[in-house]
Formats: C-alpha cells, structure tokens, sequence
C-alpha cells in the first residue's frame, strides 16, 4: 500500500490519523505542494485530480479521495469501526463528518484560498485554474467562527462527537480545528467544551500525526 502525502496539508492529515487508527502498514511517498508537484506529469499519472491525498491499494486500486479511502480501510480494516457498527450509528457518524467538512474544513479553504497571495488563480483545488473571489474569503471567515461555536456547544457532556465512539468525525473536526491556524482563527477560553475534547484526542499518538 502506498500513501501519497504531504505532511503540512490537511486533507492528507485525515487518512494519515484514520491509518495510524486502524495499525495499517503502508509506504509514504510524500508531495510538495509549494513547489506544485501535484500538478506535474509523473503525479498527474497517479492521480488526474492533481490532489493529495491518494492511496494506492494492493488489489492495484488508486483512491484519490478522503470518502473513498475510508470506505476501503473500513471494509479491509473493520476493526476498530470507525465509521459506527449499529445502522443508527453509522447514520449519526456520516451525517456529523459531513456536517464537520461543510462548516468547518470547506469553511476554511474557502477562507484561506480566496486571500492567500500564494494561491491566486488556486481559488480551489484540482486540475483547473479559478480565480479568488475575496467576499468568499470574508464569508468564510464568519463560518469558521461560527463552526468553532456551533462544535463546542455539540460536545458538552460529550466524549465524542457522534455515537458515543471514536469516529471519523472526531478526526475529521479535529484536522479543521487545528488547520483553522492558517486563517488565525483557534478554539478560545470560552470553547471549554472543544478544548476538553481536544486535549483528551492529542493522548493518542494517532492524532499527534
């Protein structure tokens, strides 16, 4: 199994926590996205979306998407679930990860893509060129707050964030917590109930990844 990586991008981040959880062994082949690696030739061969992260699999599979490679690691890994075991469960985790990607990772990205200099014409991610739309950076900033809100009201008296277990929940929100960095937006002193959840989640080494 291989792993296509970049060790300071988020969305790789979610597959390395998920694999680090489930004890997968596999090889790293890391990316530079400041020098646009993604977008050359040799990358472009593995994976056409020019995006990382990407997972190469023995059955000779290349997932290139963070849904796909935990559907794979859940089926080819079940245990420990990650994705919930009862169908309420299950329900209850996926609606949460979607609902952490949409407020929160797609928040920041929409943030960070639409002002930084260095991604002008890079407005999103892929093959395609797109140009910044600056009232999306200032929109996004309003959800990014807003997100940090809304999770710490969610976990008080909560462990985890969906059906009482770890989840891919958990490592999806806590990558957006902690990319939130980049748009100078962090958990303050009044999100006790995020910052409790969050220090308990960095004891395993999964999440230090």
């Amino acid at each position: 199994m291989i792993f296509y990586d970049c060790a300071t991008a988020p969305s790789p981040r979610r597959a390395r926590i998920l694999l680090a959880e489930k004890g997968v062994t596999f090889e790293t082949v890391q990316i530079d996205l400041r020098t646009g690696e993604q977008m050359g030739e040799a990358y472009r061969a593995i994976n056409p979306q020019c995006t990382v992260p990407a997972l190469a699999t023995p059955e000779g599979m290349v997932l290139t998407d963070n849904a796909a490679i935990t559907a794979y690691l859940e089926a080819a890994y079940p245990e420990t679930p990650m994705l919930g075991r009862t169908a309420m469960d299950k329900a209850e985790i996926a609606s949460w990860n979607w609902r952490i990607e949409f407020e929160g990772l797609m928040a920041i990205a929409e943030a960070l893509r639409n002002s930084a200099p260095a991604m002008v014409n890079r407005a999103l991610p892929g093959p395609v060129d797109y140009a910044q739309i600056p009232e999306l950076a200032a929109r996004g900033l309003q959800r990014v707050q807003h997100f940090m809100n809304m999770l710490d009201t969610h976990l008080a008296g909560r462990e985890f964030i969906a059906a009482n277990q770890l989840s891919i929940a958990d490592i999806t929100a806590v990558v957006a917590v902690d990319f939130a960095r980049v748009v100078r937006i962090k958990p303050s002193d009044q999100h006790t109930n995020l910052l409790r959840w969050r220090a308990a989640l960095a004891l395993r080494p999964a999440f230090n990844l």
